[in-house]
């Protein structure tokens, strides 16, 4: 019995303010490796250099995939986080808060 086909969805952000969305079909049993190849997107780049993973978390290219995984590529960072804070905080003079709970008091 074969395995039955995978749909999948894969995102990936070529540049700033741009994003690129495809759903594939894939055979049952297929891998990142797969899902990345059939898309078409990255031909003419080592599949080996790229940062993918499923569902935000990255994984190696031979990861199999599920039913209705997500696929995402990423972008290497132009900026460290906290450099990108800093900088932030001296042009606004403000501190920029990025937790859910209230500054303050304990809980």
């Amino acid at each position: 019995m074969a395995p039955a086909d995978l749909s999948i969805e894969i995102f990936w952000s070529p540049a700033p303010g741009e994003l690129r969305e495809q759903r594939l079909t894939l055979s049952g049993g297929a891998t990142l490796r797969d899902a990345l190849q059939a898309s078409g997107w990255f031909e003419a780049i080592d599949l080996e250099a790229l940062k993918a993973g499923i569902w935000g978390r990255m994984q190696p290219l031979e990861t199999p995939l599920r039913e209705r995984d997500r696929v995402e590529v990423y972008r290497p960072l132009t900026v460290d986080p906290k450099e990108a804070r800093r900088q932030r905080y001296q042009a606004t003079g403000r501190r920029i808060v990025t937790r859910h709970r209230p500054l303050g008091r304990k809980a």
